[in-house]
């Protein structure tokens, strides 16, 4: 690799005679392999020379944190001597980013030791209880041990323990995460969690049955809020800002469009993979994680077109099957929350007013839409995958047109 990277010979002899130049070689080359730029790579390589000199790299011993640490202490006090004191703290972060990689690339990186969290033991029994004999799907899983989790930990910093939790510290933790901003449906949902988690304890005989049973969140009142999407022309206007040959708009649009028209979930967006689309057939398989099923749509023609041009022009070829991925390096899928970073940063450069600035508020709308277009509430809740009417009943409130029906309807001689 080195002889690919370095022209002049002067340079490229330093390289390939400095210490673990076979590692070092290696290493630049799955970089290089994952899609880093060539500059990216370049600057890789001379800070690895860098680290492979500070470090007596020979030899087959694993390097803990500390040594890393202290390797890249000398080097800055180094620099310091030599005047350069105003790269020295950018030149330590980088001394043991590069220096750790490269290690862990190697397997000769010990592992530090993992701190268990307050009350794991109690949240791994109620996470195992939930998958296998309650069947709650991962998402559900994960959400309610992250609300245990945080309740256990702030308990512990307390001075308590899940053992002899009251419900006035429940209370008093519910109203701190009022007061750091959270709405009254987030407060319920952490409510519940605990309520599942307290009466799983309780069948364990660690509390008392009227424990779970004390805990209240606030209260919610059914459907008393609109759906909180932008208005159409503000989401045509979204991904009509999309519409140039930036490779970062190019994916971006696909991901809008694949919102804004199926009224995808995002985590449903990043879950999908190069094999969901039939272009024989124009069909796209969505797998919605709540149904544990499949889906089809048929794939519409921008939208088609939008992911054909991302595929052919931007995406970055890697083993990876998951249709979006990173623009730059390293080369990985998306995650949710890139979706609402996306999402949320291009709401706001547009100035589009919106409750929510999120991939879930392109949901809202797209329901809104169909709505308005004069679908029928069973046809949109199959089309957003609902498992039931219950769910799709709260964009009735946006029919204008048939609320204008039911109040022109005249009761006649009734009245």
């Amino acid at each position: 690799m080195f002889e690919t990277l370095y022209r002049y010979s002067r340079v490229l002899v330093r390289h390939l005679n400095g210490p673990a130049a076979e590692e070092r070689d290696r290493f630049v080359t799955h970089c290089a392999e994952a899609g880093a730029a060539r500059e990216s790579v370049l600057h890789l390589a001379s800070e690895l020379l860098l680290v492979a000199q500070r470090l007596d790299i020979d030899g087959t011993r694993a390097f803990a944190p500390e040594e890393i640490w202290s390797a890249a202490d000398r080097w800055v006090r180094h620099q310091r001597r030599h005047g350069r004191i105003r790269t020295a703290r950018f030149s330590r972060q980088r001394f043991v980013q590069v220096a750790t990689d490269w290690l862990r690339f190697l397997g000769r990186l010990e592992a530090a030791p993992v701190m268990r969290s307050a009350g794991a033991d109690f949240v791994d029994e109620f996470s195992a209880y939930m998958r296998l004999e309650r069947g709650l799907s991962p998402h559900t899983v994960h959400n309610r041990c992250w609300h245990v989790q945080a309740f256990l930990t702030w308990l512990d910093e307390q001075d308590g323990s899940s053992g002899a939790a009251t419900l006035e510290q429940v209370d008093a933790f519910l109203a701190r995460r009022g007061a750091q901003g959270w709405c009254r449906v987030s407060i319920a949902t952490a409510a519940s969690a605990l309520r599942s988690f307290f009466a799983h304890m309780a069948a364990r005989g660690r509390c008392s049955h009227r424990f779970a049973a004390g805990i209240e969140g606030p209260r919610l009142f059914k459907h008393e809020a609109l759906p909180v999407g932008p208005r159409w022309d503000d989401v045509q206007r979204l991904v009509a800002s999309t519409q140039t040959d930036r490779p970062q708009d190019i994916r971006d649009r696909a991901i809008l469009l694949l919102l804004a028209v199926y009224g995808l979930r995002c985590g449903e967006v990043v879950a999908l993979t190069v094999d969901d689309i039939e272009w024989e057939r124009d069909i796209l398989h969505v797998t919605r994680p709540k149904q544990r099923c499949k889906q089809d749509y048929p794939l519409t023609t921008d939208v088609g077109n939008s992911i054909l041009r991302y595929l052919q022009q931007v995406r970055p070829r890697c083993a990876s099957r998951s249709l979006f991925l990173t623009i730059k390096a390293p080369i990985k899928p998306l995650a949710p929350s890139s979706l609402h970073h996306l999402v949320a940063s291009r709401m706001r450069a547009l100035y589009i007013r919106c409750p929510r600035h999120g991939p879930h508020a392109l949901r809202h709308a797209c329901a809104t839409h169909l709505v308005a277009e004069g679908l029928s509430l069973k046809q949109i809740g199959d089309h957003l995958g609902h498992r039931s009417p219950y769910a799709t009943r709260t964009y009735a409130k946006v029919d204008l047109v048939g609320l204008r029906q039911v109040a022109d309807f005249s009761l006649g001689g009734l009245l």
